[in-house]
């Protein structure tokens, strides 16, 4: 008999590439959740929905005793009582793996390394609050979380994934940066264009969460990013070439985009600082990524097919056109 997976979540975006990674692997597949997006995998053998609220109790309790999984992913544990709750509820699971995020360290630091940089703090307030600016802390305090279960002989594990991107992403982050070098030959890229915010292909963040389900160490958290790093300018030019068409990616410092009324703030996927994850750990364990052409070209593809642009990113083309005008004059 194939082992038995509970994806908590399962239906968008990561929880929809863990399903297929597990699949491919042997595994058969529950999904849980509340059902309010499209099941992809309606009609798809090996695969069983189980519908509720995974902050419901008593919901996740009946789908633990239907399901009796091997291996728990849990790509929705926003809060750290999530964390809490089901690290008590599948604390006989052979592993139980929780989405973290790189935005739970609190040092800046290059690389970000498990064990060594700090992580975020998290008050009370911040733990059971929903907005942008707790993220981070919440992440950091479910990890903490997964060591204090660990420590109670529960097999839990964390991952942590940057920037996650690739087919299906609702986020439309990258989707900004495709549609624009789809549809304009020169692109304007903030600051200097070699800024670098790490991000992470979609079905290696899928298939890192199955290897630490099978091999992480109980407590342990394990960074997951692409192996190469592209700049924002490098990224630019990758996809130009899979799309096989030509751009080109036009700096502008903040004093040149202010003279449209912009900023390097206003365009998705530009951070001034570095953040880098070390990978090495999650390494050790066999697993590895996918070369960054294999996965833009995979990215351009299902972009092409969809109708996200990614434009609630957009700065404004007008503002863009007025930047490289002045640009032209220098």
């Amino acid at each position: 008999m194939a082992d038995s997976a509970l994806v908590i979540g399962g239906t968008r975006f990561i929880g929809r590439h863990v399903v297929e990674e597990l699949l491919d692997n042997g595994y058969a597949v529950t999904i849980f959740n509340r059902g309010n997006h499209e099941n992809p995998f309606a009609d798809r053998d090996g695969v069983t929905h189980v519908e509720g609220d995974r902050r419901d109790d008593t919901d996740l309790r009946a789908a633990k005793l239907s399901v009796e999984p091997d291996v728990v992913i849990d790509c929705v544990a926003y809060y750290p009582e999530d964390v809490r709750v089901a690290t008590d509820l599948f604390a006989d699971v052979d592993g139980y793996v929780y989405v973290s995020s790189g935005s739970a360290y609190g040092a800046e630091e290059i690389p970000k390394r498990e064990g060594e940089t700090t992580l975020c703090d998290c008050t009370p307030e911040q733990a059971t609050d929903d907005s942008h600016d707790s993220y981070g802390p919440r992440k950091a305090e479910g990890d903490r979380a997964i060591r204090a279960a660990a420590d109670e002989g529960v097999n839990a594990m964390s991952v942590r994934p940057c920037i996650v991107y690739g087919p299906h992403d609702y986020t439309e982050r990258l989707d900004y940066w495709i549609d624009r070098v789809l549809t304009h030959d020169r692109v304007v890229v903030p600051g200097d264009g070699l800024n670098l915010w790490h991000r992470a292909f979609v079905e290696d963040v899928a298939g890192a969460l199955r290897v630490v389900a099978e091999a992480g160490e109980p407590g342990e958290a394990y960074n997951v990013a692409d192996r190469r790093l592209l700049t924002l300018s490098e990224t630019v030019e990758l996809i130009a070439d899979v799309a096989g068409t030509d751009v080109e990616a036009v700096p502008a410092n903040g004093r040149e985009l202010s003279t449209a009324g912009l900023s390097v703030d206003d365009f998705v996927l530009h951070r001034e600082y570095p953040h880098v994850l070390d990978t090495g750990k999650l390494a050790a364990l066999g697993w590895s990524s996918t070369p960054p052409r294999e996965a833009m070209e995979r990215t351009v593809a299902e972009h092409r097919e969809r109708d996200r642009d990614g434009s609630q990113h957009d700065p404004g083309r007008e503002a863009e056109e007025r930047v490289l005008g002045v640009l032209d004059t220098l």
